[in-house]
């Protein structure tokens, strides 16, 4: 069971996507979370929500025109495990979140949605365990190049601080050493 230390805060990392980035590449971005999970203390990070924010060019306008060359869409995905610049399936246990933006250039028309996968430990059930020292934002372009300008993509991460029971701490840790193999 999984018991609050501290309430909510927020944590947050942006990825950039160059001008003129060509179609299917992907840029990582990495947030350090040493100083909150301790393997003696089976303190481990409470991701309680997950939000993806899309900007563009040097002035962060978040209309769409622009973003892309021509129709396509940009991807995104939240890791506890490095997937080495790639995103990976749904079904893989590492990934917490991920979200997409379709852009339709010639109809000016977009869509997003993005999902977030709570686990189950404790009172917290909402909530993403995670005991890994590092989280991975991986985002990407598909379908057509970055616009004429940089588009940023941000992460933003409502977690909280827990202690979990030995068999939680032991059961999360095992799943991701597994998962990592």
């Amino acid at each position: 069971m999984a018991k609050s230390k501290t309430g909510s805060f927020w944590l947050t990392e942006s990825v950039a996507l160059a001008a003129a980035q060509i179609d299917g590449s992907r840029d990582t971005g990495t947030i350090d979370l040493g100083a909150y999970v301790d393997v003696g203390d089976q303190q481990a990070v409470a991701i309680e929500q997950v939000d993806f924010i899309w900007q563009n060019g040097s002035n962060m306008d978040s209309n769409p025109e622009g973003m892309l060359a021509n129709n396509g869409s940009f991807g995104v995905q939240l890791s506890d495990l490095n997937p080495g610049d790639v995103f990976v399936r749904a079904d893989d246990n590492n990934l917490i979140a991920s979200g997409h933006l379709n852009i339709d250039v010639a109809n000016n028309v977009t869509s997003s949605d993005s999902d977030f996968y709570p686990d189950d430990f404790g009172k917290l059930d909402e909530a993403r365990i995670v005991v890994n020292d590092q989280l991975y934002l991986v985002c990407g372009n598909d379908g057509a190049a970055v616009g004429a300008a940089t588009v940023y993509n941000t992460v933003r991460i409502k977690a909280r601080i827990v202690k979990l029971s030995t068999k939680d701490w032991m059961a999360i840790a095992i799943q991701s050493t597994a998962s990592d193999n």
